[in-house]
């Protein structure tokens, strides 16, 4: 058995604090700890799974994190004030649960490192000041690049976009370069991560590492069970990994079996396949288990050594060293009033059925009943399935935030809220994507096999059988053409739309008008 800490002192002189998405002991958190006069403080309040309607397994995938983590401050003999949501003298409140720390311990100073989200900074901000303390704030060493360097890339352009940060980070940390160009002489393989498997399907993949849930683990599920069981979604499959340990082996894991086929099917989707060839590793890494460099260079230890191709290596690398450094610079270059926009005056409520599964439409149903069951869905799921049916409904970008942050395992808001307002919902109006992703029910066919066995016709736009996602594309052509009209990406979408009779366009917006009423 590891040694104990001795017993915690009754003051200390920095408390600091680590929170439930931070859970790496490499963190800046602990430069110059001095663990005879410093200690860490942690806290599970409800509040963190109560201020959107969060998913059962997203409330166990944070908590089993921190407590498996407490356990490895504990083994490197560092005094930790720990708060078990379960304590009888629990709060519920986390600024309250601070503020009886500090009262109790009377530290000198509080330091944390950036937290993911605007709100908790703003928090900690709050109540170091209503408690007269110092707070230090620290750079999240755990990323690749830094706010700082994000607002300098930005400074003076007209457009921001992902491919030029992306190739300045490629540069900065010779990641898949061969001098000062990139490797295999193309920057993005995009468009050979686009295939889909035609009638035949996927065959057999892989089985993916699955985590058997530990003593803790299922002391955290049952917890969540007993104190959360109206929130939504399912614990019967939860086996992600909660330590640094598991996300290593679920890397090794991914790398081994998926990733050599990860390029050419990123985008596809399949009846009852949630994962086919994704690595699972975003919970993982949006919670610190493992730093993005090391997932990034045992992929292109598989590309160099020739057990995995450029266009699955590339496409992988630009997921994380890409988008999810990107869509970081953006939230805190933005916010807080990135999280107000909403640049097509969408209102429209979201639909009940996605916190049920429960619709006649296939591909929504199978994206909402795997994501209640998991926790998960791809990036094609979230963007050109529930994201792409909300923005053609119209659904106030606010709410479907919401259901974005509530529902998967590794929501952390600032990598959610650029990708779901931004991306899915278009509503900050083109910072995040060039133009609107909207398509008919025809893309859906063409990327999976939803539509078959399907009661609506994707090539339909009215009568009975006619797919609501191709109904709703044409009536949001309609509604926002004299803004579309200013962007040149949107040309070919709305000379189509120009083809149409009016007789036609009418018939198309009374069916779309009764749909969106029969969702209100």
């Amino acid at each position: 058995m590891p040694a104990k800490p001795k017993s915690p002192p009754d003051t200390c002189r920095n408390l600091v604090i680590v929170l439930g998405d931070q859970l790496n002991y490499e963190s800046n958190a602990y430069e110059g700890f001095d663990r005879q006069q410093d200690m860490v403080w942690m806290a599970e309040v409800a509040e963190e799974s109560t201020h959107v309607w969060t998913h059962k397994a997203r409330i166990v995938m944070f908590l089993a994190g921190m407590r498996h983590f407490h356990k490895t401050l504990r083994r490197h003999k560092i005094h930790v004030r720990y708060r078990r949501l379960d304590d009888k003298a629990n709060r519920g409140d986390f600024s309250a649960e601070l503020e009886a720390a500090v009262k109790d311990l009377r530290p000198q100073r509080l330091i944390v490192v950036e937290p993911g989200e605007w709100r908790v900074r703003d928090l900690l901000t709050r109540t170091a000041e209503k408690l007269g303390i110092e707070l230090e704030i620290r750079q999240d060493g755990h990323f690749l690049s830094t706010t700082e360097e994000f607002a300098k890339h930005a400074e003076g352009r007209k457009q921001l976009r992902l491919e030029y940060f992306y190739r300045e980070l490629r540069r900065k940390h010779d990641i898949l370069m061969d001098g000062r160009q990139p490797v295999g002489g193309k920057w993005n393989y995009d468009s050979e991560n686009r295939g889909s498997f035609g009638k035949q399907g996927p065959g057999k993949v892989a089985a993916y590492r699955r985590f058997r849930p530990n003593a803790t683990t299922k002391e955290v599920m049952q917890l969540v069970q007993d104190r959360f069981a109206e929130h939504p979604g399912s614990l019967e499959h939860f086996d992600w990994p909660v330590t640094t340990k598991q996300a290593r082996q679920a890397v090794e894991d991914f790398i081994a079996y998926r990733l050599v086929d990860f390029g050419q099917y990123q985008d596809a989707m399949w009846t009852d396949q949630p994962y086919l060839y994704h690595s699972r590793l975003a919970a993982a890494l949006n919670l610190k288990l493992i730093h993005p460099r090391e997932v990034i260079d045992e992929a292109v230890v598989a590309y160099r050594a020739g057990r995995a191709p450029l266009n699955s290596v590339e496409g992988f690398v630009r997921q994380i060293l890409g988008w999810r450094e990107y869509v970081r610079g953006i939230y805190w270059h933005y916010m807080p009033e990135y999280l107000e926009r909403n640049a097509l005056g969408a209102q429209q409520p979201l639909p009940e059925f996605y916190w049920t599964g429960e619709t006649e439409m296939q591909c929504l149903s199978q994206a909402i009943g795997q994501t209640l069951e998991y926790g998960y869905a791809h990036h094609i799921h979230r963007l050109m399935v529930t994201g792409l049916f909300s923005l053609l409904l119209g659904v106030d970008p606010r709410e479907v935030h919401q259901w974005y942050l509530a529902v998967y395992v590794d929501a952390v808001e600032w990598v959610e809220l650029p990708n779901s307002l931004g991306m899915s919902q278009f509503a900050d109006g083109g910072v995040m994507a060039s133009k609107p992703y909207v398509a008919t029910g025809k893309y859906i066919a063409k990327m999976s096999n939803y539509c078959t066995g399907c009661r609506f016709n994707p090539a339909q736009a009215t009568g009975e059988d006619a797919c609501p996602f191709t109904t709703l594309y044409w009536d949001f052509l309609v509604r926002h053409q004299q803004d579309l009209q200013k962007n040149n990406r949107m040309a070919l979408q709305l000379r189509n739309l120009d083809r149409k009779e009016p007789a036609e366009l009418k018939s198309i917006r009374q069916q779309a008008k009764r749909l969106r009423t029969s969702l209100a």
